[in-house]
């Protein structure tokens, strides 16, 4: 999009802020009504991958007639991906799509709007970050960071720009969620005494790609390019197609499951990262060559930095052997539960009339309720068709683009999140306790900062 273009549409939304319904209110009708809103929001592609092919672009598709958006460009170092990807985008849009050999090829195009970046977990950040310095709107899968060096320049260098910025964590565009975010914000469900996070599957072929793995030749890509900035390794289409499976390209169970999850602990509580991270990891099962864990679990502190007489837990499991991927987000208080499976709130395990009365004390049930407003399930496997959790987030990032206002899971969300994920990951490849030092912005275990 032109200097001339972005001033323009960014004037428009200015302009009728008033007359904005909010994220999800728009209609066909509403959007002819904004002055602009003609313009054609143009969108690249950055990383062909199955979690793009099969639920980022079905959502785009869900929205994009009635908002006005296009895409135009896909950007992927392997050629057979980048073919793929013009073919695919052809059959859905009907118009040339242009092929990039890498990004700086994609950001030197014309008109270019905004990027959809569905790249390895390591390189999130840093797309970002060329996305953002090249003007473009950017919605950026999770996680959003795998080291803080990422997280830290990431942060400032979107918080430096004017982009719109939506961190692929979906739960934030889901009724139930919003709901369940209020009824604890409201303080009807009483202080947090503990949260469990739960991800299992039983699937051996999880992350691995092994006849793409025999398709990848090292002179059909860009491996020096692939590797951005993490430590040179040797030619390996594993490392390259099955990333989330090796670290340092991701931290597996962490980047991948957790971060969801732990995201809404920060945005129910309004707490930025744990005080404290305990957790171990090992690989039990799948004997393949891996070096992400099969089996994880987690505890966190989280509390005030300044009032640690008050706080709760929260535990994170997860194991690839055994589960039917029904994840699981239960919180507790004295007076009950909040399941965010069942999408009710209970009195189950709250304090009883009996178990109060023994220590003069009164009971506390909550009442058994289920959350307002219309439940948006969760589609746990990473390739969904289009679920409608993730449509709804993809919608909320094009209105925002629209209107300029915040998304629904700003740069902040990915940050925090991020900070967590490297927490776990820190205390079990150290096996120490892992903290945050909030001066420098560093994630620490044993008194050293936490790199590699």
């Amino acid at each position: 999009m032109s200097t001339t273009r972005r001033d323009f549409i960014k004037k428009s939304a200015i302009a009728t802020a008033g007359t904005y319904l909010g994220a999800m209110g728009f209609s066909a009708k509403s959007y002819a009504n904004i002055i602009g809103a003609n313009d054609r929001v143009r969108v690249g592609v950055v990383g062909f991958s199955d979690r793009f092919k099969d639920t980022l672009l079905p959502c785009f598709l869900h929205h994009n007639k009635e908002l006005n958006f296009d895409m135009v460009a896909v950007s992927d170092l392997w050629n057979y991906r980048r073919g793929l990807g013009v073919d695919h985008l052809k059959s859905k849009f009907g118009h040339d799509i242009t092929a990039c050999r890498n990004n700086e090829e994609l950001y030197n195009l014309k008109d270019l709007d905004a990027v959809i970046v569905s790249t390895a977990d390591f390189q999130h950040a840093m797309h970002a970050i060329e996305a953002v310095q090249a003007k473009c709107d950017v919605y950026c899968e999770k996680p959003f960071a795998e080291t803080m060096d990422d997280n830290k320049a990431a942060l400032k260098a979107i918080k430096a720009s004017k982009q719109i910025v939506q961190i692929g964590s979906q739960r934030r565009s889901g009724n139930n969620y919003k709901a369940a975010a209020q009824f604890i914000k409201d303080g009807k469900f009483g202080g947090i005494t503990m949260v469990e996070l739960s991800w299992n599957v039983n699937q051996p072929g999880r992350w691995r790609r092994p006849a793409l793995v025999e398709k990848l030749r090292e002179q059909d890509t860009d491996w020096k390019r692939f590797l951005i900035n993490r430590p040179f390794e040797a030619w390996d289409p594993r490392k390259y197609l099955e990333y989330r499976l090796f670290w340092p390209y991701s931290s597996g169970m962490p980047g991948q499951w957790m971060s969801h999850q732990i995201d809404t602990v920060h945005w129910f509580t309004g707490l930025k990262h744990p005080r404290s991270v305990t957790a171990n990891g090992g690989i039990y099962q799948w004997k393949d060559g891996r070096r992400n864990w099969d089996t994880t679990t987690a505890v966190f502190d989280y509390g005030p930095e300044n009032d640690m007489q008050n706080g709760f837990q929260v535990v994170f499991t997860s194991r690839m052997h055994n589960g039917d991927e029904r994840p699981a987000e239960i919180y507790y208080s004295n007076g009950g539960e909040l399941n965010l499976i069942t999408n009710k709130i209970s009195p189950k395990g709250g304090l009883t009339a009996n178990a109060a009365k023994a220590m003069n004390m009164q009971a506390n049930l909550l009442p058994e309720t289920s959350l307002p407003g219309l439940a948006t399930p969760v589609a746990a496997s990473a390739n969904t068709g289009g679920d409608a959790l993730s449509s709804a987030h993809m919608r909320n990032w094009m209105e925002c683009i629209r209107s300029r206002k915040e998304t629904n899971a700003p740069v902040e969300a990915g940050y925090y999140h991020s900070i967590a994920n490297i927490m776990t990951n820190a205390a079990v490849r150290t096996g120490g306790k892992a903290t945050f030092d909030e001066k420098r912005q560093e994630v620490v275990v044993n008194g050293k900062v936490f790199k590699y």
